[in-house]
C-alpha cells in the first residue's frame, strides 16, 4: 500500500456568497483541521423531497462541496472549506480543459439499520488519487485531508442520505489543473473538490443481470498510457462504444486488451471477475486496467469464504466455459451478468439465488451495514 507524506503548509479558503468562488490564499502550519460554516450539521434540517424508491444513478444536486486549492509552487494545498453547491469559476486556459489534467474518485456515505453513517474503505480512495496525480504531474491533498473533506462533505449533505437499503451518498472527489497554461506542461494551480449526490442503482436494468459485448475496434486503455489511474481522459473515449453498444441492446462494453486483443480487462466503469467451481478469476492490473476498492474488497472476502482468487491474463474465449461471471465498482457495486456476446456469439449464463456474487455482495453490504464484524477497518464511522 502506498502512502506518502502530507505537504507541511496547508493554506485555507474564503469562499464567497456569490455564484462563483474566489480566491484568497493564506498560510497555515497547523494539521488538517474542519472548516465549518454555523449550521451545516445542524440535526434539525428537512429531508429533501425525494422518492427514494424511484432513485437511479442521475444527477441531483445537493447542499454542499468542498473546495480547497493549491497556488504556491511547492505544491501545499490550502486548507479546504465547505461552501454551498455552484458553479465554479474557470479560466478558459485551465489545464484541465486544454489538456485534460485531470482526476476523479468515487465513493459512498451509507445510513446503516441503527440510524448511524459510514463511508467505506476512503483511504484506499486517497491513496489511489496520490498514485494517479504522480502519473498526472499534480501535487495532491494528504491522506488525511482527503478523508477529511469526504466526511465534512458527507455530513453537510446528510440529509440526501437514502434510508438504508434504498441507495447511498455517492461522493465524487476531483483534482484538476485549474491554473492558467498555454504550452503542454503541468498547471500553475490546482484545485481538489468534493461533492455528493444521492444514488440508486447505476445501470438502468436495476438488480436485472448485465448483457455485455465485447467489443474488438475501441479499446479502453494501451500499455503505458494512463489506463491504471482514475484520469479524466479515460473515460470520454469509450462513450462511442457504450452509444454504439447500447443502441443494439446491451448494457455496456467489455474491453479487450489493445495488443494481443484477446485477453479481456474490463467493462467502462466497473472490473470484471469470472467463476469456475471454486477459482475465482480477475484480470491482472498491469497499467492498463483501474484497480477497484471493491474489487480489492471482493478479492478479500472471497478468499475469506474460502474461494481460490488469481490475479491473472484471462483470454476472451475463456468466458464460454466460465460458470459465472459478474462486475464489481463502487457505482455498480457487485453485478450478476446475464450474458456476453463475443464474436457474434451469445453465451448466456445461468442466473439462479446461489450465485457466488450474491453472497459476496451480501458480505460486502453488511460489513458496510453493520451486521458482519467488521475485522479490516473499513469501515469509517462519521456519526
Amino acid at each position: 500500500m502506498i502512502q506518502r507524506a502530507a505537504p507541511a503548509y496547508i493554506r485555507k479558503l474564503f469562499g464567497s456568497s456569490s455564484p462563483h468562488l474566489q480566491v484568497e490564499c493564506r498560510y497555515y502550519t497547523a494539521q488538517v483541521a474542519t472548516s465549518l460554516r454555523p449550521g451545516v450539521y445542524s440535526d434539525d434540517e428537512e429531508c429533501p423531497v425525494v422518492d427514494w424508491d424511484k432513485l437511479g444513478f442521475g444527477f441531483m444536486p445537493t447542499d454542499y462541496m468542498y473546495i480547497t486549492k493549491s497556488c504556491d509552487v511547492a505544491g501545499n494545498f490550502e486548507q479546504g472549506q465547505l461552501n454551498r453547491y455552484v458553479n465554479i469559476q474557470l479560466s478558459p486556459s485551465a489545464g484541465v480543459l486544454n489538456y485534460g489534467q485531470g482526476l476523479f474518485e468515487g465513493t459512498k456515505a451509507y445510513r446503516q439499520d441503527n440510524g448511524g453513517l459510514s463511508l467505506f474503505r476512503p483511504r484506499e480512495n486517497a491513496i489511489r488519487m496520490q498514485i494517479g496525480a504522480e502519473r498526472m504531474c499534480m501535487p495532491y491533498p494528504s491522506t488525511d485531508q482527503f478523508v477529511d473533506a469526504v466526511k465534512q462533505t458527507a455530513l453537510a449533505n446528510k440529509r440526501w442520505i437514502p434510508p438504508s437499503g434504498k441507495g447511498s451518498l455517492y461522493i465524487r472527489p476531483l483534482l484538476f489543473g485549474s491554473g492558467s497554461i498555454l504550452g503542454l506542461a503541468p498547471a500553475p494551480e490546482y484545485t481538489f473538490l468534493v461533492y455528493a449526490c444521492p444514488v440508486g442503482n447505476y445501470f438502468k436494468e436495476g438488480t436485472a443481470p448485465l448483457n455485455l459485448y465485447v467489443d474488438e475496434d475501441f479499446h479502453r486503455a494501451s500499455r503505458g498510457g494512463a489506463g491504471g489511474v482514475k484520469s479524466i481522459t479515460n473515460y470520454a473515449p469509450v462513450l462511442r462504444a457504450i452509444r454504439n453498444a447500447r443502441e443494439r441492446g446491451f448494457s455496456d462494453v467489455l474491453y479487450l486488451d489493445s495488443v494481443n486483443k484477446r485477453y479481456i480487462e474490463e467493462v467502462s466503469s466497473c472490473n470484471i471477475f469470472l467463476v469456475k467451481g471454486r477459482v475465482i478469476s480477475t484480470p491482472i492490473a498491469c497499467g492498463t486496467i483501474l484497480e477497484g476498492v471493491t474489487r480489492k474488497s471482493i478479492m478479500d472476502i472471497a478468499i475469506d469464504l474460502g474461494y481460490q482468487v488469481e490475479e491473472r491474463l484471462i483470454e476472451a474465449d475463456e468466458l464460454i466455459s466460465a460458470d459465472e461471471v459478474f462486475c464489481t465498482g463502487t457505482a455498480v457495486g457487485v453485478a450478476p451478468v446475464g450474458s456476453i456476446t463475443y464474436k457474434g456469439q451469445r453465451i448466456d449464463y445461468k442466473i439462479k439465488s446461489e450465485l457466488v456474487c450474491k453472497k459476496l455482495y451480501s458480505t460486502l453490504v453488511g460489513i458496510q451495514k453493520g451486521h458482519i464484524e467488521d475485522k479490516r477497518d473499513w469501515i469509517v464511522d462519521i456519526k
